[in-house]
């Protein structure tokens, strides 16, 4: 796995040997990337089942200010840890191991926003939505902030409320879907 595009292009990123842990696919980020335009001037990124934090990490060398990268698995955080260090731009990141739930309280507390969401956890259906309104109820996200959630073929997100469907890209088994907030 590696960086396709941007500053830090090329770079061949860890991945973490687990059945824990479903990399995204460089066809999978390439895809996903074209469709959010590509590059970025600014912004604050938020992975919130960070992996490898490819994903975050794409997004920064495409052009967002920073990127704040949760995992509660420990060899997940040291691998993202390594991977950010490559960048030799650690201050673009922010690594916390922490739950989803807790990180998501923390960043509220801390004052938060994020205009680009990458969600994959492991349980998609369960947690995708939940962690969307629970972002929104906590005033997470800035006005039209984008939300970027990766599930397989079989999983079923629906609608989800103060969210608008915007796009849904099936490559392979995997299905990718963009939602904008909704500004009320």
């Amino acid at each position: 796995m590696r960086i396709i595009s941007g500053k830090y292009a090329k770079r061949n990123l860890y991945t973490l040997k687990s059945q824990k842990t479903r990399p995204t696919s460089d066809k999978v980020k390439e895809s996903l990337f074209n469709s959010l335009g590509q590059f970025f001037k600014g912004g604050e990124v938020l992975d919130l089942y960070g992996g490898s934090g490819a994903l975050a990490i794409e997004a920064v060398s495409r052009g967002c200010s920073h990127a704040t990268i949760i995992d509660i698995n420990y060899q997940a955080v040291e691998i993202i840890r390594k991977n950010v260090a490559l960048t030799k731009e650690e201050n673009c990141f922010s690594v916390y191991k922490m739950s989803s739930n807790v990180a998501l309280t923390k960043l509220a507390k801390d004052e938060k926003k994020f205009d680009l969401v990458f969600l994959d956890p492991p349980y998609a259906k369960q947690k995708i939505a939940s962690d969307m309104k629970k972002m929104d109820s906590l005033n997470l996200l800035t006005d039209n902030a984008v939300i970027v959630a990766e599930t397989d073929d079989e999983t079923n997100l629906g609608e989800i409320e103060g969210f608008e469907l915007t796009k849904t890209h099936h490559l392979g088994k995997t299905i990718v879907r963009f939602y904008r907030k909704e500004n009320r």
